[in-house]
């Protein structure tokens, strides 16, 4: 690649070179690097423009300027010179290097003809406590009250049925585009600012509270029949919700759209989705732009308070589920899920297109799994404008959440480092790494998690950098420990490690969404099905062959940790699974309802898309028999007994 190119490229954090899944060295290709470059808003597609991106940024620090935002750990200094206005007002003089004592928070510097934004974040947060809990696809529960999917008065009645666990992970609760059909995945929300109104309990609205008798019949009519192939159809499930919600909107009360602009900012996104479509990037010129004259004078709509009203009335339930869960003396509480991105075409994307790259796709370059790399569909932040920007989207969207939250599961946690990004046009594999400024989104998800005493929780399997995990460590967030993956990959065998060897600053489970379920891996049911779609990569009986070889040194692991026998029966090799767990050193410890139940189906099968019922696979047993369920109360009392709160 041309010297130029590379400089310009390596300025911005834009990848020309990575390790592969073999380790090896693997150059990006030119047309790669300038398209990366073009949605950064860097022109590399001639000599003479490269020239001028490097002499702009050797231009930019001859005059020393600063960039937008600085970030600095809580007790250490940068030589700068300037006024400093504290979050309470409170202005402290910088002579020559900030002081050291200053307070965390968001500030601002000024020096010189410069106005930034200035954090202080922690250098670390209090370890986290030492317990177990309770891993839950709340979408997957059902009860006598719910409607077509599990909801959040559900979640409410199985945190004060949890026998003694001190935290609920749940999937991500992100906001849909309340428009039909509504996917299914967690994992592509519109917004991962504000909740998925799916998960509503009408019931337990004070407007149904106030409802006569005849028109809470009228509401409870609408309570969708169960699917006909057993499986959640979320469109139905909308229908009827918001159909229902429709009916109560009237006993709503006055609703105040001044109070929160996010939130109206949102609301406006939902109402005008509701006419124009799902898609922003197919609405009217004049709606495509959040601060357009259009788009102003719409924000006062009976629809716009209509939506702001579903958001209050989540934060009501998700509110009474949290409680809940300090009633029941959880040291954690409630655990939610932050997905890597947001559907592009959404409200986050229609609402924060300033702060993402136009066009981009997030996803992963080719592996062992995916040879032709991952396109995940999703937006990513452009690095230099959050730096610009103060990360004021990012912090907005992390103190939303932490609002609701007592930790924090932050999927793809490597993607604070660095991201995969596909161009326009070109495939999975042809994209290449953008990198972050780890110290800003690693420290800003410190401090928020910090103000709201919340742990965290990084997904950090498959192939990341060491620092990934290191810093991790360092700053006491928890890294992700699956059974089915920690293994002795330096023997060629690559066992399964023992207990002892598990690391201490870990979630440790058994499996994940995307993973066979306990009871599926005994009875090698990812072959069958992967078989039965025609999703191998080879023959039926080699990966026959691989899952009878893993299931076998498992079963060696247990039986030399003196927890299974030759003629243990399943249901009790799965509790040994869990009492294996229990044994480890890892902080926390989560169980899945999957697992304990004996289901045999995951949740999710990576690589396909309606071939396999991806996230709408309901549990086999109600909510009243998972909260009467022995092996449930058994499990239960395994971990409590090695892992109750210390």
């Amino acid at each position: 690649m041309d010297a130029d190119l590379t400089a310009l490229a390596e300025a911005h954090g834009v990848a020309t070179w990575y390790e592969d899944w073999h380790r090896e060295r693997k150059d990006v290709s030119p047309e790669s690097v300038v398209g990366v470059l073009g949605l950064l808003g860097v022109d590399a597609t001639s000599p003479a423009s490269i020239a001028a991106g490097l002499a702009e940024i050797r231009t930019a620090r001859e005059q020393h300027r600063l960039p937008g935002t600085v970030v600095v750990r809580q007790g250490n200094t940068q030589p700068l010179t300037g006024t400093i206005q504290l979050e309470d007002g409170t202005r402290v003089q910088a002579d020559g290097e900030l002081p050291r004592d200053l307070p965390l928070g968001w500030h601002r510097l000024v020096t010189g003809d410069q106005d930034v934004t200035l954090v202080v974040v922690p250098t670390e947060l209090p370890e986290p406590p030492e317990t177990w809990g309770w891993m839950l696809q709340l979408y997957a529960l059902h009860s006598a009250a719910s409607w077509g999917m599990g909801d959040l008065g559900d979640l409410r009645s199985f945190v004060r049925g949890s026998q003694g666990a001190g935290m609920v992970l749940l999937n991500p609760l992100h906001a849909i585009t309340p428009t039909v059909p509504v996917p299914a995945s967690p994992y592509s929300p519109s917004s991962r600012r504000f909740a998925n109104p799916l998960y509503l309990r009408v019931a337990d609205t004070d407007a149904y509270r106030r409802a006569d008798a005849s028109l809470r019949e009228q509401v409870d009519a609408l309570r969708p029949a169960p699917a006909a192939d057993g499986l959640i159809d979320y469109t139905a499930v909308w229908q009827a919700k918001s159909a229902a919600l429709e009916l109560l909107w009237p006993l709503a009360g006055e609703v105040d759209l001044t109070a929160d602009p996010g939130l109206t900012d949102f609301a406006t996104f939902c109402a005008l989705a509701e006419v124009h479509g799902p898609n922003w990037q197919q609405w009217p010129a004049e709606f495509q732009r959040p601060d357009s004259p259009a788009v102003l004078a719409a924000r006062t709509g009976d629809r716009v308070a209509f939506h702001v009203w579903l958001q209050q009335l989540l934060e009501d339930q998700l509110g009474a589920a949290n409680q809940a869960a300090r009633d029941a003396g959880m040291p954690v509480g409630i655990v939610h899920d932050l997905a890597v991105g947001i559907d592009p075409s959404g409200a986050d994307g229609w609402l924060l297109q300033d702060v993402l790259a136009a066009g981009v796709h997030t996803g992963a370059p080719p592996d062992a799994f995916n040879q032709l790399g991952q396109d995940w569909g999703l937006a990513a932040w452009r690095p230099d404008q959050l730096i610009e920007t103060g990360y004021a989207a990012y912090r907005d969207m992390l103190q939303r959440i932490f609002r609701r939250a007592g930790g924090l599961r932050v999927d793809h946690v490597a993607g604070l480092w660095r991201l995969w990004w596909v161009p326009p046009g070109m495939g999975a594999a042809e994209g290449t790494y953008v990198h972050y400024d780890p110290e800003a989104m690693l420290g800003i998800l410190a401090l928020e998690a910090h103000r709201a005493g919340a742990v965290v929780v990084g997904e950090d399997l498959g192939t990341v950098l060491p620092v990934v995990t290191e810093t991790l460590e360092r700053m006491n967030m928890l890294g992700s420990a699956v059974l089915w993956f920690t293994r002795d990959y330096d023997d060629p065998a690559e066992g399964y490690l023992s207990a002892a060897d598990y690391p201490r600053n870990a979630l440790a489970t058994i499996s994940t969404h995307d993973l066979p379920t306990a009871a599926g891996f005994l009875v090698g049911e990812q072959v069958r099905v992967r078989a039965e779609l025609g999703q191998l990569a080879g023959p039926v009986e080699d990966e026959q062959e691989f899952a009878d070889k893993d299931r076998a040194q498992l079963l060696v692991r247990l039986t030399e940790e003196g927890l299974i026998t030759p003629d243990t029966p399943a249901q009790d090799i799965i509790v040994a699974m869990h009492e294996f767990l229990a044994r480890t050193p890892c902080r926390l410890i989560t169980a899945s309802l999957y697992d304990v139940l004996g289901e045999l189906r995951q949740p999710n099968l990576p690589g396909t898309t309606d071939e396999y019922p991806n996230w709408r696979i309901p549990l086999t047993a109600s909510l009243e028999e998972i909260l009467a369920d022995p092996r449930v109360a058994r499990i239960a009392e395994v971990l409590s007994a090695k892992k109750g709160t210390r």
